[in-house]
């Protein structure tokens, strides 16, 4: 019989070298076991563990702000859904355990084994993504991690450990397999080096040479002073709107983001424009010599700066300048060392050189790389069919990340505006920055690589149900197909009491018989549903086992009726899991299951408004919290849509006139989201059409056939135009204003509409949309065509869309949309009460994503109180 081991006793705070080491060695072994685990188990804990990462992400953004006093909130969540989702995604297949690679013609194999225990140092830049980001890679690859925090961030740093922990411990992972220094001290830390079998090292310069002296494997970075070339090649609008982006991102704190930017003579005078109208500030006189005594102090870079706002550093100089403005820029003529603005700031405040020749921006490059760079990052905005200057520059830098035509910040980290580039917040410099790789931190680094990275705009797609029928009395034809192309025994009608009551399923059912199909209707579908009702609604399902579901009604009949085929098609799934928010659909965490394997999905609209007959979204209730979640996967569209005016005729005028609304809102916001394309545009320019056109009418007289008609068009072409170009920070807050306050979604989204489309609007926007299609603000010229399509002419833009906006709230009025929120008996104190949990949950809501203007919570809330006082 073998001996039984004995346990190690773990302390429970981690405050001395005794306690440390006895925690270590219970460290190793928890890995010991964990060496042991299939890639099934492995793969299992490293998904657990993103998706619980990745659903805290807003509080551990708010914690690290909170405690470190730096950087931007919004920015951080970001950071925190990419460290979580992007890493996911990049690792998911990759096999970590045992035979990773083998080709047997070449004879090769290759073989995954643990390092051990990982150390990993935390910086106070980044305290909760590059927590997040390490043990996630530690647990794919059967390691233990114990992290030392800083001082500064221990508190933030820990909580998202312990995130990351209690999810894998729970998907089966050992208990204490990641640990971390309760009491931060450079004590602790040489200790945690010397006794880890490999440190992965992010921070300053001092703390990675420690690394990198104590005697074990170590993966450092090293510092960044990115320098950025805009050749006269460029596309310059493009290339100040992707630096404002980036170097504006989280305050400047990532290490990629840009810190000077060399300008070839032929264009300087256009770029410093352009950064002047999006809110950028160039220091004049005697301005540039007090930020730069405080830029640098004792020739170190002053701690005060580092994350703050611009409008914070310049008053720290004693300059003035508007509190919006977004970087201190300051034009200077040296790129040695001896230059403050030469340096690398961590925050927002760029250098801006000028050269008379593509030669010399290249030779000020290399210098600002030498003099602080080295092996970090390049960026060039250039015409890419300019091979010869491409190679100039790639053969010119000492850096193994060289960006063509990409925000650096974003660029650097991988993934998110080019392909290839690995996802990762660690940063190697190769030998150039005293580092031991040259690429961005993943699971083998052996090389020195050099990379070189163009900016790619991610593929769109367009995609509708495989049928869709309208004109006025095509339900009856349509429905036929069940039986003569399908050969469907079994139908399932989903709709509500009303619609049921009042026979608008009859002439379904009496198709249905005259087919031959057996049938059961299910009209317990409520105005907003529930989860429950839909779990009600598959309960039933399971019960009747149909190959047909034919969801009747609104939005809410129809969306309840695909979270029913869900959860009939698939009892096992999460609805948590289902409603996860996510950056890019293709890279979410979690993978919706397949649909239509048991039953084929009908969708028949009886008002003129969601547009869900074709679409992939649908909108569900939590009954415990009253929060309504969007869901959206192309898997929930359905199979056929039937779009016929005779279910329409009698809608009530209110419903005629919420729904209205919402097919304008669904129009404008697939118009001016990031993701909008030609296919998506047409659509909603005519969608759009139609409703100035024809709601009035419809409003006025609901027994008109060519208003009714037009109006059905309008709301399904709406609908194809949104499920592919998405929608955006209006449907976002209405969705809450519902929740939260009972206005129905239609109402909600017209008292919003106008407040959106004047903050979308803006030429210099506080953040604008990360999505690499979108290259910079433009959503003023995009209203003014949908304006100008709609009849609406001008002088100028600003004027094409002034007058839009009234045109807008005319039609509003005309067709009974009261001015505000408080008009509709929202009591003001309980709307206080919840306005900043409600700004939240918009903010994290799936729609505000594609929005063109990238909300701050400040910024949501103006828009809220706005809607409630009016303007």
């Amino acid at each position: 019989m073998a001996k039984k081991e004995e346990q190690v006793r773990i302390p429970e705070i981690i405050d001395s070298v005794d306690s440390l080491i006895a925690k270590m060695d219970a460290m190793r072994a928890a890995q010991k076991v964990f060496a042991t685990f299939t890639q099934e188990q492995v793969d299992k804990i490293f998904y657990e563990a993103a998706s619980a990462a990745n659903k805290l992400r807003i509080p551990l953004a708010k914690m690290a702000v909170e405690e470190t006093g730096m950087g931007v909130v919004e920015d951080k969540v970001i950071k925190n859904n990419y460290a979580a989702e992007y890493i996911y995604n990049a690792y998911k297949d990759t096999k970590t355990c045992g035979v990773i690679e083998e080709d047997k013609a070449y004879g090769i194999k290759k073989i995954a084994e643990p390092i051990g225990v990982i150390a990993a140092v935390i910086p106070t830049t980044n305290p909760t993504s590059t927590a997040i980001f390490k043990t996630l890679i530690s647990l794919k690859t059967r390691n233990a991690i114990i992290i030392s925090p800083h001082p500064r961030a221990k508190n933030s740093t820990i909580a998202a450990a312990k995130v990351v922990l209690d999810a894998a411990v729970k998907a089966g992972a050992p208990e204490g397999i990641i640990g971390w220094i309760d009491v931060p001290s450079l004590e602790l830390t040489n200790e945690v080096m010397k006794g880890a079998d490999i440190i992965l090292a992010t921070g300053g310069p001092g703390m990675v040479k420690a690394a990198y002296s104590s005697g074990k494997p170590a993966l450092g970075v090293g510092a960044g002073n990115t320098p950025v070339i805009i050749d006269d090649t460029a596309d310059v609008k493009m290339a100040v709107n992707s630096i404002i982006l980036s170097k504006t991102f989280d305050n400047g704190m990532i290490c990629a983001s840009e810190q000077s930017v060399t300008v070839l003579e032929k264009v300087y005078d256009e770029v410093k424009k352009e950064f002047a109208k999006r809110g950028c500030y160039f220091l004049k006189g005697d301005e540039v010599d007090k930020v730069r005594k405080t830029i640098v102090i004792n020739g170190a870079l002053n701690a005060k700066i580092v994350g703050q706002k611009a409008h914070t550093i310049a008053k720290l100089a004693g300059v003035d300048v508007p509190e919006s403005t977004k970087i201190l820029i300051g034009e200077v003529e040296s790129v040695n060392i001896e230059e403050e603005f030469a340096h690398e700031k961590l925050s927002p405040v760029l250098a801006m050189y000028k050269a008379k020749t593509y030669d010399e921006a290249i030779e000020k490059a290399e210098q600002l790389v030498a003099d602080g760079g080295y092996g970090h990052t390049a960026s060039l905005y250039v015409n890419v069919n300019e091979k010869e200057k491409l190679e100039k520059h790639a053969a010119a830098m000492k850096t193994c990340r060289i960006l063509v035509n990409t925000p650096s910040s974003h660029g650097g980290i991988g993934d998110l505006y080019n392909f290839k580039l690995r996802p990762s917040l660690t940063l190697g410099c190769g030998s150039w920055g005293g580092n031991s790789v040259s690429e961005n931190v993943g699971v083998n680094h052996l090389l020195n690589i050099k990379t070189v990275a163009e900016r790619r705009e991610n593929m769109l797609w367009f995609r509708n149900p495989e049928k869709v029928y309208f004109k006025k009395g095509c339900m009856p034809v349509a429905l036929s197909e069940l039986k003569d192309i399908y050969n469907k025994k079994r139908a399932f009608v989903v709709t509500d009491s009303f619609l049921y009551m009042n026979g608008y399923t009859k002439p379904i059912t009496d198709k249905l018989d005259e087919m031959g199909i057996v049938y059961t209707v299910f009209s317990d579908v409520q105005p907003d549903p529930t989860l429950a009702n839909a779990q009600a609604g598959a309960a039933a399902m399971r019960a009747f086992q149909p190959d047909t579901i034919i969801a009747l009604g609104g939005g809410s009949a129809m969306d309840a009726g695909k979270i029913m085929w869900v959860m009939y098609e698939h009892p096992e799934v999460d609805f948590q899991d289902m409603a996860m928010r996510f950056m890019d659909i293709r890279k979410r965490v979690y993978t919706f299951p397949k649909m239509g394997e048991k039953a084929y999905f009908v969708a028949i609209p009886t008002s003129s408004g969601t547009g869900s007959e074709v679409t992939s979204f649908a909108v569900i209730t939590d009954q415990e919290t009253g929060v309504k979640y969007p869901l959206a996967d192309y898997e929930l569209m359905p199979n056929m849509a039937i779009v016929d005016a005779d279910n329409m005729m009698s809608q009530p005028k209110g419903l005629t006139s919420a729904s209205g609304i919402d097919v304008l809102t669904h129009a404008l916001e697939a118009y001016a989201s990031i993701m909008a394309s030609d296919y998506t545009d047409g659509l909603a320019l005519k969608s759009m059409k139609n409703v100035f056109n024809y709601l009035p009418t419809a409003y006025n007289d609901g027994t008109n056939v060519e208003a009714r008609c037009k109006m059905a068009d309008a709301s399904c072409m709406a609908g194809m135009s949104f499920n592919n170009a998405f929608l955006g920070v209006c449907h976002s807050m209405a969705h809450k204003l519902g929740a939260y306050h009972h206005i129905p979604h239609g109402v909600a989204n017209a008292l919003l509409i106008t407040l959106v489309m004047e903050f979308n609007a803006s030429e210099a926007p506080a953040k604008m949309g990360t999505f690499s299609q979108y290259q910079y603000p433009h959503t003023l010229e995009r209203y003014a065509e949908c304006a100008r399509f709609c009849g609406v002419e001008g002088k100028d833009d600003a004027d094409v869309f002034k007058k839009f906006l009234v045109k807008v709230e005319e039609l509003k009025k005309a067709v009974g949309i009261k001015a505000t929120i408080k008009d509709y008996g929202v009591d003001e104190k309980y709307f206080l009460e919840t306005l900043d949990e409600m700004v939240e949950n918009a903010f994290d809501d799936q729609c505000t994503g594609a929005n063109p203007r990238y909300p701050l919570f400040s910024e949501i809330k103006e828009m809220y109180l706005k809607a409630y006082y009016g303007k």
